[in-house]
């Protein structure tokens, strides 16, 4: 999952966990960390679960993505009305021309459309925060993108140290892939597997996990479960 835009401009985002040494990821070198309890939620989460008042970010782009997936959308929408149009029409073209335009004009169109979609699908147009009530440290990260078709997806984050830069176009963060856990922290079994992020619709629905499997060492490798936004 993808922020699109630098969080510069805001203040640094806390782990509940100040005084844990962060993780290191195997790959490269990246900040990282975990909670000693079990990431996963316990009860369903409903679509909305923090109030306005502690969005963090909000996309400044949001409406111009909306605008170019809507006329994308129409404009392809518009090719695949036509093509029946240009062949049922009387004309001096052979049907081999036809059939060129009419490819053309869909190929030309579908291929935008697509591209609109990938650059947009991780855009993130709001950032909210879950934090705790003594220190008011972040637990939860609650990122909204939206689809090609306009519908939200919020990704939950239960600890916002397993988000790290991103290398990806189009993209400054992500999930991380790959951890180290410190020597006096690997109380973890191997095997044992642990919820990091989650995807869900507007209407709550799960559509994706993040998880992390414990290996020895402590060495953690994530992998998706469903479709995440990461």
């Amino acid at each position: 999952m993808l922020l699109r835009q630098s969080l510069r401009c805001y203040p640094p985002l806390r782990s509940t966990r100040l005084s844990t040494p962060r993780l290191v990821p195997l790959a490269s070198k990246y900040p990282s960390s975990r909670t000693e309890a079990t990431l996963a939620p316990t009860t369903a989460i409903p679509p909305v679960s923090i109030s306005p008042d502690k969005v963090l970010y909000r996309g400044p782009l949001t409406a111009t993505f909306k605008r170019l997936k809507v006329f994308s959308l129409s404009s392809f929408s518009l090719c695949l009305t036509m093509v029946p149009v240009m062949f049922a029409i009387e004309t001096n073209l052979p049907w081999s021309a036809r059939a060129s335009l009419a490819g053309i004009a869909v190929g030309t169109s579908g291929v935008s459309t697509a591209l609109i979609a990938w650059a947009g699908r991780t855009y993130v147009t709001a950032l909210r925060v879950t934090t705790a009530p003594t220190n008011g440290a972040i637990e939860q990260l609650e990122i909204t993108t939206l689809t090609l078709r306009l519908r939200p997806r919020i990704t939950r984050v239960f600890d916002p140290l397993f988000v790290v830069p991103s290398e990806r176009p189009f993209a400054k963060w992500e999930l991380a892939q790959l951890v180290l856990l410190p020597a006096h922290l690997r109380n973890t079994t191997p095997g044992q597997e642990e919820t990091v992020a989650e995807t869900t619709d507007a209407q709550g629905r799960v559509l994706g996990r993040w998880v992390v499997r414990w290996g020895e060492n402590g060495e953690g490798n994530c992998h998706e479960e469903g479709t995440v936004v990461k």
